[in-house]
């Protein structure tokens, strides 16, 4: 059974005779329809009869159409309105862009536009690099959608996808102080989104691609980090690999096993099962096997290729195993699902080795229901936040940019993302860690300071990022 939650939350406004017992009967009626109760508030009074508006949580739609229904069928009761509370937290959008400034007197006015500007713009001309100092490009992110491969929605269009860029842009502010733009592009051509971003570029210190199918957001990602001058990052990749290695260190520590010991199984292989395997590969795991709907990855597969997953074929599942996913599973220690709901049967991972990890990060409905796998598996976690360990890549990217801004870096590297999944796991002190609690909270506001720091050695180890002020106030 899914989980009630917030996301399906529904506000019902109901009049209700001013007698004992009719709350009670809509409470009762909205918990046999399977909903959550939420808060009860007075909100009025007409004519001797009580207003209220009683929060309940669903699991889905149906769940709350369901609440409603039974609720209406109560005699005496009137609903009066249903409020979604979900869609009225994004009414007018989630973003706005305040001023830092006060626009108060002339002169103010006279500095932040013309003519002051004028020196401004005339000193990033002379010494383009100053663009850095003199406006907001150090500090700001692109998101960059063509809304092809939305969450858990798939291809939805960029319209669609809007309140998903925004709702990245609002983590960015919150977590990391980050100013981050949604760019929703009307394309799906590979080549003009990389010649979009690439004209947009000079405005931004840094590009988070987000939400665009597989394979193209391969050669995307590839061709403009070849091809301009800042960082670019494809979240679905890299920030989900990054925390299901920080999640893998402590879940190892938990099981008493060494990550270039065990055998990890990877259950999809679009961007975020490609991007895993690679950084997986790059931590120093030796025996992983990829698994999609053609099944076992193996060299020389003819059906559902393509010429990334060649590529990882090469790299992966050394015995050359073939079939189902059920015959990669028998004895693995680890597997990791970045694919679809309900891919994996309970009888695969009955199979799998004693002390099992079971990453199913499919949303909404995991790979496997952590009910169904917890009699078979030591650890759990999920993508979802009403489970236990949630891998969730708020607890990368906020810290990730805010460490890549500080040090102004040129690109972001293997060690880069190998230090933030580190820092990650090192936020789940020793005394705390169980199977219950591998990584920090998304709410952990120590994360992103933690990543950000972390993320900065590394660029500063490797050559790619700076310490270096270059301009004094009068240069």
């Amino acid at each position: 059974m899914i989980k009630t939650g917030s996301g399906y939350s529904v506000v019902l406004r109901v009049e209700l005779p001013k007698r004992p017992g009719m709350l009670g009967k809509v409470l009762t009626a909205i918990g046999r329809a399977g909903g959550n109760m939420g808060a009860v508030d007075i909100v009025g009074f007409n004519q001797g009869r009580i207003i209220r508006d009683i929060e309940a949580g669903a699991a889905d739609l149906d769940m709350a159409k369901l609440i409603i229904a039974a609720v209406r069928r109560i005699k005496e009761i009137k609903i009066l309105n249903v409020a979604d509370r979900t869609l009225l937290i994004h009414q007018g959008g989630k973003i706005e862009l305040k001023s830092k400034i006060p626009l108060k007197t002339r002169d103010d006015l006279a500095m932040a536009y013309t003519p002051g500007v004028a020196r401004v713009a005339m000193a990033i001309y002379d010494q383009p690099e100053r663009v850095y100092e003199l406006t907001m490009k150090k500090n700001s992110v692109a998101i960059v959608t063509d809304g092809t491969a939305v969450l858990g929605l798939g291809d939805i269009g960029p319209a669609a996808a809007l309140p998903v860029m925004e709702g990245k842009a609002l983590l960015f502010k919150n977590f990391a102080e980050i100013d981050a733009f949604p760019i929703c592009l009307n394309t799906r051509n590979t080549e003009e989104i990389i010649r979009a971003v690439k004209w947009i570029s000079p405005g931004f210190g840094a590009i988070s691609l987000e939400d665009i199918s597989s394979p193209r957001c391969f050669e995307i990602e590839s061709r403009l980090k070849k091809e301009m001058d800042i960082p670019v990052f494809h979240d679905d990749q890299h920030g989900t690999a990054v925390v299901v290695l920080a999640g893998l260190i402590n879940a190892l520590k938990v099981v008493g096993k060494r990550l270039e010991d065990v055998r990890i199984v990877v259950c999809g292989l679009g961007a975020a099962g490609i991007a895993t395997i690679r950084l997986l590969i790059a931590s120093g795991v030796g025996q992983i096997i990829g698994c999609d709907r053609a099944g076992i990855l193996y060299r020389g597969r003819p059906e559902n290729m393509n010429p990334i997953k060649k590529e990882i074929s090469g790299l992966t599942n050394p015995d050359q195993l073939k079939g189902a996913i059920g015959r990669a599973l028998r004895g693995a220690d680890v597997l990791i699902g970045v694919s679809e709901a309900r891919a994996v049967a309970v009888e695969d991972i009955r199979r799998m080795a004693g002390d099992a990890i079971i990453f199913a990060m499919a949303n909404p409905v995991p790979e496997i229901l952590p009910e169904e796998a917890e009699s078979f598996a030591r650890v759990i976690a999920t993508g979802r936040p009403d489970y236990d360990n949630q891998l969730s890549d708020i607890l990368c990217f906020p810290g990730l940019f805010r460490g890549v801004f500080d040090c102004r870096a040129r690109e972001i590297n293997q060690e880069m993302l190998i230090a933030a999944a580190y820092a990650i796991a090192s936020c789940v002190p020793p005394e705390e860690l169980m199977e219950q609690h591998i990584v920090p909270s998304v709410f952990n506001r120590n994360v992103s300071k933690k990543v950000a720091q972390a993320v900065t050695e590394a660029a500063l180890r490797t050559s790619v990022g700076t310490t270096e002020n270059k301009y004094a106030m009068f240069s």
